[in-house]
């Protein structure tokens, strides 16, 4: 899947997601109608292939206006083809965080990029969860703000397979509430003590998989507690894993 197609074409020609053998899509044209098979022959804007499909395999996409929109749950065609294609135009972009109504997805580029860091916390402090490109900081920080403004425990899930990124990704939660919470007492304290044990569970619980060479094979729960003003105490916050 690839942009492929020009906005000033899309009126004038019947795009549909034509499914293919190896379970991936590509955009294609509808060229004859509907057989007595139920198959319609379709020309993919790719290769110029033509080729049949089933009519109840076939998806619809989206204008291209909506390539590269920052929440999937604003596509007007929800459906797996067009939220494969928004993240794969995404990733391409450099784009690895990308929402899904209160969710975040996101997408390991197994490479470092330069988007995170202490300059890059501050841009998102305080901002709402869409005023910005969508970024783990900014579940960090609507999660902080609502713990804040509701005087209520929060809680942060980072799911996936193996070798999504669940670990490299908790860290980067945990710096975020160091970094705006910490103050002179807690700030490092919090991210050495998870550092330091890490390594030990790592120990027992991990294994070298095809995906991962250091699988996490356990679940690991992290509490952080905060004073009333939305701070670190004065002792170091609890660390439970």
């Amino acid at each position: 899947m690839s942009r492929v197609v020009e906005d000033s074409e899309w009126g004038k020609k019947r795009y549909v997601w034509v499914p293919l053998p190896d379970g991936t899509y590509a955009l294609g044209q509808m060229t004859q109608p509907e057989n007595s098979k139920g198959q319609i022959e379709c020309k993919l804007a790719d290769s110029g292939k033509s080729i049949l499909a089933k009519r109840d395999m076939i998806e619809l996409p989206n204008h291209p206006k909506f390539d590269a929109v920052q929440d999937a749950a604003n596509l007007t065609r929800l459906n797996m083809p067009s939220v494969l294609h928004l993240l794969k135009i995404r990733y391409h972009d450099g784009l690895i965080y990308t929402y899904s109504g209160l969710f975040c997805v996101v997408i390991n580029p197994y490479r470092q990029l330069p988007i995170y860091g202490a300059q890059v916390m501050d841009r998102y402090r305080g901002k709402k969860l869409h005023e910005m490109e969508p970024h783990i900081y900014a579940v960090t920080d609507t999660t902080y703000r609502s713990m804040l403004h509701n005087q209520e425990d929060q809680s942060i899930l980072c799911t996936g397979e193996s070798g999504a990124g669940k670990t490299e990704n908790t860290k980067k939660v945990i710096q975020h509430l160091t970094h705006i919470a910490g103050g002179n007492n807690g700030k490092g304290a919090l991210e050495q003590k998870i550092l330091q044990s890490n390594p030990i569970l790592e120990a027992f619980g991990n294994a070298k998989t095809v995906k991962n060479d250091n699988s996490s094979r356990f679940g690991k729960f992290i509490r952080v507690n905060f004073d009333a003003q939305g701070k670190f105490p004065a002792q170091p916050s609890t660390l439970t894993s």
